[in-house]
C-alpha cells in the first residue's frame, strides 16, 4: 500500500514535509501544494516556488511537484525545469474548488469544459519530458459529468489518477461519492489512488474493506490533525501528547527559519486542522485565533502545551485542553 500526502496548499510544503518525516518517518510520496504561477517560456520558476522545488528542501523523499495550469506550453517548459532538477513525475491540479481558481479555468475549473481539457491533456502528455499524473474531482455540479471525464483520462496517456470524489459544487463538505472511486478503480488503464476524508484508522480500513484493489491512498486533512495516522495504518503507535508538543514545536522553528514572522499565520492555518486532536477543539481556536505577533503566539502555545499536561488544573478547569487519538 503506498501513503502520500495531499498537496494542501499552505500547509503541506517543504518544511511541513521534512518535519514530518523526521518525526513520524516518511511516506512512500509527497505532492507539493499547487505551483502557480508558472514561468513563462524561457523563464525559471519564481523565488518562492524555486524553494518549494529546490532538491535540497526535498532532500531523501519521494516528491512530485503539482502544477495549476492551463496553457499547455508553459506546462511543458515548468515540467521540463522539473527534470533538469531531478524530478520524476508531475501532477496536473484538476481538483482545486476555489471560485478564484475556478474562474480562470483552472483547478476543477477545467472540468467544465471536457473538449478543452482533452486538448490540453493530451497535448502535455505528448510533449511533457515527464509522466503527467492527474488529481481531479468528479465534475463540477454532479455526478453525471463523470462519465465523460474518465473517458478523456482513459485517452489522454496519463501515468496515474488521484481521484477526490466530490465535485466542484461540494467544496469539502458532504460524503465522498467512494463508488466512482470503485468504477475508476475497475475499469482504468492506468494506476488510480484515492483522496477524500480519510481521517481515522477506522476510515482507511472501511476504504480498503470496500475496494480491497486500492493500492494507493493519498492522506490530506487526516494526516496534518494527526500526524501519526500513517504510522497507525502501517500497525504502529498513536500519536502522544509529548510527541505532539515535540513536533508543533519543530514546526514552528521550521515555518520561521523559512518566512520569520509569518510563521504565526502558517501555524494557525495548521492549528485549524491540529485542533482536532484535542477533546475541546473550540477552546484551542480561542486560545489561538486571536495571536498576531510571535511573543503572543508562543505564549499561547505555551499555555495550550500547560492545559494539555494538566498543569495548573484548578486554574484551567474551565478551558483544559486533552489530546485524543489514544492517548491516556
Amino acid at each position: 500500500m503506498q501513503l502520500s500526502l495531499a498537496p494542501m496548499e499552505g500547509i503541506a510544503g517543504y518544511a511541513f514535509r521534512r518535519v514530518h518525516a523526521e518525526f513520524f518517518g516518511a511516506l512512500d510520496r509527497y505532492y507539493t501544494p499547487f505551483i502557480s504561477p508558472l514561468p513563462k517560456v524561457g523563464t525559471p520558476f519564481s523565488k518562492r516556488n524555486s524553494r518549494e522545488l529546490d532538491p535540497a528542501n526535498n532532500q531523501g523523499l519521494d516528491v512530485v511537484p503539482q502544477l495549476l495550469a492551463n496553457d499547455a506550453d508553459r506546462f511543458v517548459w515548468a515540467a521540463g525545469l522539473l527534470a533538469d532538477m531531478g524530478y520524476k513525475e508531475v501532477n496536473l491540479n484538476l481538483g482545486c474548488p476555489s471560485g478564484t481558481v475556478v474562474a480562470k479555468e483552472k483547478g476543477s475549473g477545467l472540468l467544465r469544459n471536457p473538449d478543452r481539457l482533452e486538448a490540453f491533456l493530451a497535448n502535455v502528455c505528448e510533449r511533457s519530458p515527464l509522466p503527467v499524473s492527474v488529481k481531479t474531482r468528479v465534475g463540477i455540479a454532479n455526478d453525471d459529468e463523470y462519465g465523460e471525464l474518465f473517458a478523456l483520462f482513459c485517452r489522454c496517456g496519463i501515468a496515474e489518477l488521484i481521484v477526490h470524489p466530490r465535485v466542484q459544487k461540494d467544496f469539502y463538505s458532504g460524503a465522498p461519492r467512494q463508488e466512482l472511486y470503485g468504477k475508476t478503480l475497475e475499469l482504468a488503464p492506468f494506476p488510480v489512488a484515492y483522496n477524500g476524508d480519510i481521517f481515522s484508522l477506522g476510515d482507511f480500513n472501511t476504504l480498503v474493506a470496500a475496494y480491497p484493489q486500492t493500492r494507493h491512498v493519498m492522506l490530506g486533512r487526516g494526516i496534518v490533525a494527526n500526524p501519526a495516522l500513517a504510522r497507525m495504518i502501517r500497525g504502529g503507535e498513536g500519536l502522544t501528547r509529548e510527541e505532539l508538543e515535540r513536533f508543533h514545536n519543530e514546526l514552528y522553528q521550521a515555518y520561521t527559519d523559512d518566512m520569520g514572522g509569518n510563521a504565526v499565520f502558517r501555524m494557525k492555518e495548521w492549528w485549524g486542522y491540529a485542533k482536532c486532536a484535542f477533546a475541546d477543539p473550540s477552546s484551542v481556536h480561542r486560545i489561538m485565533r486571536k495571536t498576531r505577533q510571535a511573543d503572543e503566539y508562543e505564549a499561547a502555545a505555551r499555555f495550550g502545551a500547560a492545559a494539555a499536561r494538566g498543569v495548573a488544573r484548578a486554574a484551567l478547569a474551565d478551558r483544559a485542553i486533552r489530546p485524543v487519538f489514544h492517548i491516556d
